[in-house]
């Protein structure tokens, strides 16, 4: 059974950290230009959803936000015979920022780069995650990040948001026998 550990951020601390990215968004991009974000399902979405919603209270429009699904590409996971989802014609020639709750392994985002590139050549792949927690298996880095967090591989990260568990926080779980 999992015990919280630790309480690493409130609704306010998400709300502050998404806002940051947003506006380090806006500054590496130099605007909005061409700009996608693809959040990675499920939370993924939910954070590029947000971040657009502020790119857009800032710039005057939001970018458009696509949801991926990285399932097909996981070299963790069983793979089917399921034809690939044909690519999202937006990612042709865009700035893509790949959105996520957790970087971990880094397994996700490879996956999420490989998703992209399935059929379109998007012109930048960059990545925002709301938490960094270190351990990386592949040599992956995000661009933006909300909170770096040690922690150990015995700890779990847990980031819930409003829209799929009621409330905005992190916390960091530790698994108690």
């Amino acid at each position: 059974m999992a015990e919280q550990k630790a309480a690493i951020m409130d609704a306010d601390g998400v709300r502050r950290a998404l806002t940051r990215i947003a506006f380090e968004i806006i500054e590496k991009n130099k605007g909005m230009e061409n700009l996608l974000l693809a959040g990675v399902k499920t939370r993924g979405v939910f954070l590029a959803e947000r971040i657009a919603q502020k790119l857009g209270e800032v710039e005057g429009s939001a970018p458009p936000v696509i949801a991926l699904d990285v399932t097909p590409w996981r070299d963790d996971k069983p793979r089917t015979d399921t034809p690939l989802p044909p690519a999202d014609p937006r990612i042709e020639g865009a700035t893509v920022v790949v959105v996520d709750d957790v970087l971990y392994t880094g397994r996700t985002v490879r996956a999420a780069i490989e998703a992209l590139s399935n059929g379109a050549r998007a012109a930048r792949i960059q990545l925002a995650v709301l938490v960094d927690r270190g351990h990386r298996e592949i040599p992956i880095r995000p661009d933006y990040t909300g909170k770096n967090l040690p922690t150990s591989r015995e700890e779990r990260v847990s980031v819930r948001l409003t829209e799929v568990d009621g409330e905005d926080n992190v916390v960091i779980l530790s698994n108690k026998a």
